[in-house]
């Protein structure tokens, strides 16, 4: 499990160079391969994203007590991944000074104010997407705690289900306690019964002997 998660982050370290090198590669070319290489980005961070899910899936594997440390890795990752995209979005419509040369051209004042304009632009489209980012890392990081409060949830009613099979087994054991002691109680009780009705027999026997040989001393003793 472990081994696979490491090749999985070996292969994201590797892509997420590739792509933050050709970020910052992006403001400084022609239009034409300025649009190819967004285009070679894109398809990187969606392989990004492909290995940041089979991460996650990963991770959910792993036993509780072992996947805190693999979590506190993904959110790291999953951070990195944000800021690659925001870089990305503004990398996209930076300007270089070539860019720049021809938005000025001869005339400085109408050009420069279209500048300051597009300048503005680009802050507010920044501002909003920097406001959608945060909102979705919210979003996933409250996805991450309900998935997690879901597992523990589930392993808490397993430990209950367990629990309560144990508790009903010990209840059948002491309803079969209580049903061997009841006829060993009722045995015994049999048992006492019969032994004192059985000296009760003999004290009777005994009482009769006596008489017996009382009567016969004093026939004996009138005959003569």
């Amino acid at each position: 499990m472990s081994s696979d998660f490491e090749g999985y982050e070996q292969d994201f370290a590797v892509l997420t160079a590739e792509i933050t090198n050709k970020i910052a590669r992006v403001p400084r070319l022609p239009p034409d391969e300025k649009k190819q290489m967004v285009a070679n980005v894109e398809k990187q961070l969606e392989e990004a994203k492909e290995l940041l899910e089979q991460m996650d899936l990963e991770v959910r594997e792993i036993p509780p007590q072992s996947r805190g440390m693999y979590s506190n890795r993904m959110r790291s990752y999953k951070q990195e991944m944000g800021k690659l995209e925001t870089d990305f979005k503004r990398s996209r419509i930076a300007y270089s000074d070539e860019v720049r040369n021809e938005l000025l051209g001869d005339d400085g004042n109408s050009s420069e104010n279209q500048l300051i304009k597009l300048r503005e632009e680009r802050a507010h489209l920044l501002d909003n997407t920097e406001r959608l980012e945060r909102s979705s890392r919210r979003l996933e990081a409250g996805y991450q705690i309900a998935v997690e409060t879901e597992q523990i949830g589930q392993e808490m009613l397993e430990n209950l289900s367990h629990d309560r099979e144990k508790i009903q087994r010990a209840r059948e054991r002491l309803r079969e306690t209580d049903a061997n002691l009841g006829k060993s109680s009722r045995i015994l009780t049999g048992m006492l019964r019969r032994i004192i009705q059985n000296r009760l027999l003999l004290v009777i026997l005994g009482i009769v002997v006596v008489i017996t040989i009382l009567m016969a001393i004093t026939f004996s003793v009138r005959g003569h």
